[in-house]
């Protein structure tokens, strides 16, 4: 009875409120206060010229943006309607102030003041494979005139991906869909993946130069036992794998997909001229399956990871001219022994989101099964040749190692931030002096100490990362210096 008695008070106080708020309201403004005229217009602005949207997938529909409308006239504005110019067409959509129909009528902005419009686009999908102009415009009607706001979205048709099977391991449920590899994935459309993506056994997906391949949330490329992976990119029209959010946000944010799962079993994977970014692990490498490399990866950037860009457990990988950086915890992590290659490369973390605690190299042989007993994995080998390893700690390289079990790595004319008495034609401790490390630019400036330091015997390729001829003696790190390069930074990575 009393929680009646307060329901019914509330709803009384909460009525009593609105009516004096309404009394209030209209006593303060009168119908002839209101500007209605064409002059009122011209004092009337918005937060942007144009409301523009990056590209926006078929069917998929955009992030909501906002616009501010202003008021700088004396007294406030009432405007007959705010619609969209192409009314019941538009792709676009628009919230005036909670009214989400297509007019909203009867709008005011009090003088001086503001209000938000909230726009979100919808594609339908056609037959374009080229991304195409969508355009409208928020209009602005008094009695006798009207303002405009353009609106402007690229649209693009795309290849989806969704699971449509699943399975259980360890209580999670996992969607997925088999990929069909008869057909390669080139430039002509993008790719959208959700859930898992799987090449099976016995497949080989193909993946060809200036392909996209976008991920939503928690999505990931999953090579299976017995299948292949090739992405045969160009230096100058890399392969790109991605987030699927490209506003501003979002654009450069770690952690936005899962990465590329090599499994135990897949067998002669292949990532030339790749750019892999915002995912939690870029590459995670398992077992070799065969006498060949799980993988071989060169030409390829790996960037803004949540947890590691490149992951081995107890893989064969060969990697030459490969850019790792701003991972979370570690740009390679070479874990459970195996055998592991890397030449002419790049690895700097210069982490900022939050503090890191783990070093940017980490070779390891041993782990803990659930049992608590160690198992030991044989490092048969971990070379880093030419090689800059360097970043925000004072310790970048991390030997996790067990002496019950192989443990070999080498340092070949690399420069090196560590802690650690490394011995040989090594760089300890010197700044590489990277171009603008803050906006990903890992060129060398002219007084960098890796300008020439490195052996011609780990080059190759003779071309860098960039597709510039390395010189005699090289450069180390993933791009060969040249004054071309650090007066003009625009080379072809995304």
């Amino acid at each position: 009875m009393k929680n009646i008695i307060f329901r019914i008070s509330a709803l009384v106080f909460v009525s009593v409120f609105i009516f004096f708020g309404l009394l209030v309201n209209t006593s303060c403004v009168k119908e002839e206060d209101y500007l209605e005229t064409s002059g009122s217009l011209a004092k009337l602005s918005f937060s942007v010229d144009t409301l523009k949207f990056d590209t926006v997938f078929t069917t998929l529909g955009s992030t909501t943006k906002q616009v501010k409308v202003y008021n700088h006239n004396d007294k406030p504005i009432m405007f007959s309607s705010v619609r969209l110019k192409s009314g019941a067409s538009s792709r676009f959509r628009i919230n005036v102030d909670g009214d989400t129909a297509l007019i909203a009528h009867n709008v005011s902005i009090e003088a001086h003041d503001s209000m938000f419009i909230f726009v979100r686009v919808n594609v339908n999908p056609n037959s374009e494979s080229s991304p195409f102009l969508i355009e409208d415009a928020i209009e602005f009607n008094v009695k006798d005139a009207s303002k405009s706001l353009p609106l402007t979205a690229f649209g693009r048709n795309a290849i989806y991906h969704y699971p449509n099977h699943s399975f259980e391991s360890g209580g999670e449920v996992y969607k997925y869909s088999v990929i069909d590899c008869s057909k390669d994935w080139d430039a002509s459309k993008p790719h959208i993946i959700f859930g898992y993506a799987v090449v099976d056994e016995d497949s080989v997906l193909n993946i060809k130069e200036g392909a996209e391949i976008y991920f939503s949330n928690d999505a990931c490329l999953w090579v299976y036992d017995g299948g292949t992976l090739n992405i045969s990119g160009s230096v100058l029209n890399p392969v790109l794998l991605t987030s699927i959010r490209k506003d501003e946000h979002y654009k450069e944010l770690p952690g936005q997909w899962q990465g590329i799962w090599l499994s135990s079993g897949s067998k002669d994977n292949v990532i030339s001229a790749a750019v892999i970014e915002n995912a939690s692990v870029g590459v995670l490498v398992d077992t070799v399956a065969n006498a060949n490399p799980t993988l071989v990866i060169n030409n390829t950037i790996i960037k803004n990871m949540s947890l590691a860009g490149l992951y081995g457990q107890g893989a064969v990988i060969e990697g030459d001219n490969l850019l790792i950086h701003n991972c979370r915890m570690a740009t390679v992590a070479l874990t459970l022994g195996g055998r592991y290659v890397f030449s002419n490369s790049t690895f700097a973390n210069f982490w900022n989101y939050d503090s890191r605690k783990s070093a940017s190299v980490i070779l390891n042989n041993w782990y803990q099964d659930i049992t608590g007993h160690i198992q030991l994995r044989p490092l048969v080998e971990a070379s880093f040749n030419n090689c800059i390893i360097y970043g925000s700690l004072a310790e970048e390289i991390s030997l996790d190692k067990n002496d019950g079990a192989t443990f070999n790595y080498s340092f070949n004319y690399c420069l090196l931030r560590t802690k650690s008495d490394f011995v040989g034609d090594l760089i300890i401790n010197k700044d590489p002096l990277f171009v603008n490390k803050d906006e990903g630019n890992y060129h060398l400036l002219l007084e960098s100490p890796a300008i020439g330091a490195g052996s011609s015997v780990y080059v190759q390729n003779p071309y860098d990362l960039d597709n510039v001829i390395r010189q005699t003696p090289p450069t180390i790190g993933a791009y060969e210096y040249v004054e071309e390069v650090e007066e003009n930074q625009k080379y072809r990575r995304r």
